[in-house]
């Protein structure tokens, strides 16, 4: 059981500055062998410094880290593997073009100037029969789905016998039932004497897989609990946020008429790892209505939100907004429509990370009034505008001509939501718009979204967090491999339900 046992990862007063911030400070952490150890907190409370110190991303300041008992200098990964350590990222390393035993052989020393591929099989092999994860040895990487190839990302981790194994929103990409398989083999890893440290902002996951939880606010460690069944979800948001989280309330809505359709939307293949074509989608989104696009990560969601926002062109269909058939679509005939978008991306398409906030921020509309006028920007005018929207979104930034590319996850997507719900769109198209945010960013902006429903407005939430479209959904479309397999009811929507339709099943029966 854990905690029989001596630490197998002691981190003691890990400090970390950058510049003015305080990122840790004086930091303890102890994993036990068996322990799935939640690490929680709001963005940019530390947990990833400190995660980068045990991985050798980053130099402590101070502090030592102890494995087993002993000391251990980590100044870099290869200093982490070789001490046990391993880190799956939400973004994999991964080499496409080789096979699923050629990635986990690359940098592994071979036997007489050979590659030992037999022993490297037998040992894919044992951890398979020991964990659950099973992978064909002679598939390409490319040929992988999302899950599997996070699969993998782990297995490598393992094969390079990692006893301490950090997962940093491991379920992201991953189906209901994907998530579940991911649970077992963590079970059976901790059953076996590995110690875990998951991290994640999903609080039902932390109460569903950890045995332990460990919270940090502003660099420091707040809260430890040794019993995560003695706390509930809310217990937890509430520690985490420093104050009550209350879920917003969805008040009951009349849908009116559509402002948003899709009618058979096709595209063309791209080049390989470009996402999947888009096969005859058909969508209408009304007023006063949220609906929800469930889907495993490239199967179609991103295709479908670059149609609406006029950034790709369709093979064939049609795309009408508020009852206007959208004949030639560009990005600035869409805005015109009184379409707000929230992309995916939030630094590459979203905002521009090297200019000031403030130029960000009205950056899509700085051509028109209020901003200029017969091509003059009215600084004047622009600067009351930032100063009202960062007022009224609460965003936390030193002044408003700070580079936008220093401000917090949380605080770049109040940037984004100010700017695009400050001009009373009809339509807000939604792409991932809580990726990576903690509770308490999460419910703004929920709230906000639940006030465009309200007031008469549409909007398309495209999330791959089952959670939050559960949460704010009238409707649930599932996508995959580029086609809309079934449109739900919330009424009558299920996880499980969903979740086959999002593995391709032809019925949510």
């Amino acid at each position: 059981m854990p905690g029989e046992r001596g630490p197998i990862l002691a981190m003691r007063g890990m400090s970390k500055r950058f510049g003015s911030v305080q990122a840790n400070a004086d930091v303890d952490l102890v994993l036990r062998p068996g322990d799935i150890l939640g690490l929680l907190g709001e963005n940019g409370a530390g947990k990833t410094t400190l995660m980068n110190m045990l991985f050798g991303t980053y130099t402590p300041d101070s502090g030592e880290i102890e494995i087993d008992g002993r000391p251990v200098a980590i100044s870099n990964s290869a200093d982490a593997l070789a001490s046990g350590v391993g880190m799956v990222h939400q973004h994999f390393h991964l080499v496409p073009r080789l096979t699923v035993l050629e990635n986990l052989m690359i940098g592994r020393p071979g036997s007489g100037g050979r590659l030992d591929r037999r022993g490297a099989r037998g040992k894919l092999a044992q951890i398979a029969d020991r964990f659950g994860l099973t992978l064909d040895p002679d598939t390409l990487v490319s040929a992988l789905a999302i899950g599997e190839q996070q699969r993998l990302e782990i297995i490598k981790a393992l094969f390079r016998d990692a006893r301490i194994l950090i997962l940093d929103e491991p379920t992201a990409v991953l189906t209901p039932q994907e998530a579940d398989a991911l649970f077992d083999a963590l079970r059976a890893m901790a059953g076996d004497g590995l110690g875990i440290i998951f991290i994640s902002h999903k609080l039902y996951e932390v109460k569903a897989i950890t045995n332990r939880a460990m919270i940090m606010r502003r660099g420091k460690v707040t809260a430890t609990i040794d019993d995560i069944g003695a706390v509930s979800e809310r217990q937890l948001g509430e520690l985490m946020c420093g104050h009550e989280i209350r879920p917003p309330e969805k008040p009951a809505s009349e849908p009116g008429e559509a402002l948003l359709t899709l009618r058979e939307i096709s595209t063309e293949p791209g080049a390989a790892g470009e996402g999947v074509p888009l096969r005859a989608v058909s969508l209408e989104v009304r007023a006063g209505e949220v609906l929800g696009i469930a889907g495993v990560s490239g199967n179609g969601q991103l295709e479908v939100a670059e149609i609406i926002a006029g950034v790709r062109t369709s093979a064939s269909g049609e795309l009408t907004v508020a009852g206007q058939v959208v004949v030639y679509p560009n990005p600035r005939a869409i805005q015109d429509l009184r379409v707000g978008r929230i992309p995916e991306d939030r630094l590459g398409t979203g905002l521009i990370s090297s200019l000031p906030m403030s130029d960000s921020m009205v950056l899509p509309r700085i051509h028109q009034a209020p901003f200029s006028r017969f091509g003059v920007i009215d600084r004047k005018r622009t600067r009351e505008f930032v100063e009202h929207q960062v007022e009224r979104f609460d965003i936390k930034c030193a002044a408003t001509d700070v580079r936008t590319g220093t401000l917090s996850g949380g605080n770049l997507q109040k940037v984004l939501l100010a700017r695009e719900l400050a001009f009373d769109p009809l339509v807000v198209l939604a792409a991932q718009p809580t990726r990576g945010l903690d509770v308490g960013a999460a419910q703004f902006v929920h709230e906000r979204f639940l006030e465009v429903r309200q007031a008469g407005g549409a909007i398309l939430l495209i999330s791959e967090d089952l959670e939050e479209l559960f949460l704010l959904s009238d409707r649930i479309a599932v996508m995959y491999e580029g086609r809309i397999m079934d449109t739900l009811p919330i009424e009558e929507a299920t996880v499980q339900k969903v979740g086959l339709l999002m593995a391709g099943a032809e019925t949510a029966a």
